[in-house]
C-alpha cells in the first residue's frame, strides 16, 4: 500500500508492517494501524516515525526508552496489555514519544505514556504508567548530544 506522508513524502508500506492498535492511541482512539518507519538517509538511528496508515498527515517521532533512560522499566499491570496478545520479551517493543519544540534544548520524551508493541503479533497499545517514577517531559538534548559525542 501507498500512503502520501507528511514528513516521507508518499513511501510503501507491506501490509505485514502494519502494528494494529486495537483501541487506538490515546486522543486518537480512530487511529488504529500504524507503521513504524525511520529517515533512511539518517539510518536507523534513535528517532523513528509512527506513521497513521488511515491518516497520512498524522506521524509521531517515538524512540526506545532505554536509550536515554537506561534504568527505565515500568510496572505494567497485565490486564492493560491484553490487547496486544501473549506477550514474550523477546518480542516486546517499547517506545515513547518524543517532543521536538522550537527550542532543541527543550527536546523530550514521554515516559509516562509508552506503547508497547508484540513484533509477533502486530499488535499494540498505549498505556499510562500511574505514580510520579517517571516524567511525561523527561528532557534528552543533553542525553543525545553527549551520547553523539562519545561515539
Amino acid at each position: 500500500m501507498k500512503i502520501k506522508t507528511k514528513v516521507f513524502g508518499e513511501v510503501e508500506i507491506l501490509e505485514e508492517k502494519i502494528i494494529h492498535f486495537p483501541s487506538g492511541i490515546i486522543g486518537f482512539p480512530y487511529l488504529t494501524d500504524f507503521a513504524l518507519i525511520h529517515d533512511e538517509e539518517k539510518g536507523i538511528g534513535a528517532i523513528h516515525w509512527l506513521q497513521s496508515v488511515q491518516e497520512p498527515a498524522f506521524a509521531m517521532p517515538v524512540m526506545d526508552p532505554l536509550l536515554v533512560c537506561p534504568e527505565y522499566n515500568p510496572e505494567l499491570d497485565d490486564e492493560l496489555l491484553k490487547p496486544v496478545g501473549d506477550l514474550v520479551s523477546e518480542d516486546m517493543l517499547v517506545l515513547v514519544t518524543v517532543t521536538v519544540p522550537g527550542d532543541l534544548t527543550k527536546m523530550s520524551v514521554n515516559l509516562r505514556g509508552p506503547f508497547i508493541i508484540n513484533a509477533a503479533e502486530k499488535k499494540a497499545c498505549q498505556v499510562i504508567i500511574e505514580g510520579d517514577a517517571y516524567a511525561v517531559k523527561y528532557p534528552i538534548y543533553d542525553i543525545l548530544n553527549a551520547k553523539k559525542a562519545g561515539e
